[in-house]
């Protein structure tokens, strides 16, 4: 939404009135122009904030260590964006909009750590007023708003990073190095997972134990509640669908499964050099967590690549590791298995004669932004793109579309649709909530 810790306390963010939409929902200037005031290697290098939660704030803390100057906050929560802007420096401005925030001639690009039904729109609409975008995992809420990302950041020139900070870390680019080396041999097979047992903190845990069944309320008096909605349907508040818990709800995200899978999908793309999965089959269901959320609290996905399958597994009712681990990527090959995470990796040889590899740890963040700060101002290919933060993406978009069909699906990664399955179809895209739309950038 820091430096990364084990997923089980990991935290994720979180929009004024319809007079305003016609005047603000345009570029704010052309990408040509935008160009020619890219800062240069040794300026001030000027980001804007959009989404102040957790994660933007940790962000926001990266950047700094960077020497960015965090010029301008934006979150239709006002107590958020104090916070925000406290930490960035009291010169910063905050705007509840983030329209007004792209209209800004100072800022040379954008964060967007928003809930994900807010991640295209501002990335889109930054893309189009000239500003480079670090956008946060997963890339889109829906296929199709992924594919409106890529050509908008292909079409204008813009830098689009998305914020899977993994690739920087020395002891992945190590695994992955070794992985295409044959050090496991042939790999047949990789899993990503996450578990926790959310029945261990009761009733009112929040995002890590059941969040409980509240009643819908009156949104807080400091929130723009019609703006923290924007395309999303139009719903009485209720604040387990707000902060936090929002990805549990199909409005707002896809559950863990996109929230945490794209991180460790995007590492298993980049090792095994396939991203275009040709099926997918899913089960589960919310079996044990008696609460408000729509996404299932045990699932299982198998997606089929050429050459290997993938399995993606969330439970959240049985903590019990998987390969010794909470969460973490594993790779099974015919000469040895790797157990990939952030605290580093290990190697089990199949050949009991050769001794196991293991490395520790590396670090990410820092390196991922100053990353991107350098590839905005040389005008070059960041880590994850946007078209490879897409290719992350699209497989747990299919995972969930497999889920809520209750069927297995065939998929065209050149087309972007399933085989003979108009059906299945309409969960590629959604309509917007008026007045918002993508279709003018």
């Amino acid at each position: 939404m820091k430096t990364p810790c084990p997923i089980t306390r990991r935290h994720f963010l979180a929009g004024t009135s319809a007079s305003l939409l016609a005047g603000l929902a345009r570029p704010a200037q052309s990408s040509a122009a935008s160009k020619a005031r890219v800062a240069g290697a040794n300026e001030r290098f000027r980001i804007g904030l959009i989404g102040c939660g957790g994660q933007g704030q940790g962000n926001l803390a990266n950047f700094k260590e960077q020497g960015a100057d965090i010029v301008a906050v934006c979150d239709p929560d006002e107590s958020r964006m104090r916070q925000a802007r406290e930490k960035a420096g009291r010169g910063a401005r905050m705007e509840r909009d983030f329209r007004r925030l792209l209209d800004q001639r100072d800022i040379d690009a954008v964060v967007v750590a928003t809930p994900d039904h807010w991640h295209a729109l501002p990335t889109v609409m930054a893309c189009a007023a000239g500003k480079d975008v670090y956008v946060e995992k997963p890339l889109a809420y829906s296929v199709a708003e992924g594919r409106a990302i890529v050509d908008v950041a292909a079409r204008t020139g813009r830098i689009v990073q998305i914020g899977t900070q993994q690739r920087a870390g020395e002891h992945y680019k190590e695994a992955v190095a070794m992985i295409r080396a044959g050090e496991l041999g042939k790999v047949s097979r990789a899993r990503v997972w996450n578990v926790w047992n959310g029945m261990r903190d009761g009733a009112g845990g929040g995002r890590w134990g059941m969040i409980g069944n509240p009643p819908d309320e009156n949104p807080p008096e400091d929130v723009d509640y019609d703006l923290w909605l924007g395309p999303a349907p139009k719903r009485p508040f209720n604040p387990n669908r707000f902060h936090w818990n929002y990805i549990y709800f199909w409005d707002y995200a896809g559950g863990m499964m996109t929230g945490w899978g794209v991180h460790h999908v995007d590492i298993v793309h980049w090792a095994l050099g396939r991203d275009r999965p040709r099926t997918v089959t899913s089960s589960g269901g919310n079996y044990v967590l008696e609460d408000a959320r729509e996404t299932p609290d045990t699932l299982d996905t198998l997606l089929e690549y050429e050459g290997f399958t993938l399995q993606a597994s969330m439970y959240h009712a049985n903590a019990r590791p998987i390969e010794g681990s909470d969460y973490g990527v594993a790779f099974y090959g015919t000469e040895g298995t790797m157990l990939l995470k952030r605290e580093g990796f290990r190697i089990w040889r199949e050949d009991p004669a050769l001794p196991e590899v293991e490395r520790p740890g590396s670090r990410m963040d820092g390196l991922y932004h100053a990353d991107f700060i350098r590839c905005c101002k040389e005008r070059a290919a960041p880590m994850a793109d946007a078209a490879t933060g897409h290719a992350s993406t699209v497989p747990l978009l299919l995972a969930n579309i497999a889920y809520r069909t209750g069927r297995k699906l065939t998929w065209d990664g050149t087309a972007e649709r399933f085989v003979n399955d108009p059906g299945a179809d309409t969960y590629l895209s959604r309509e917007y909530r008026a007045p918002w739309s993508l279709t003018d950038f």
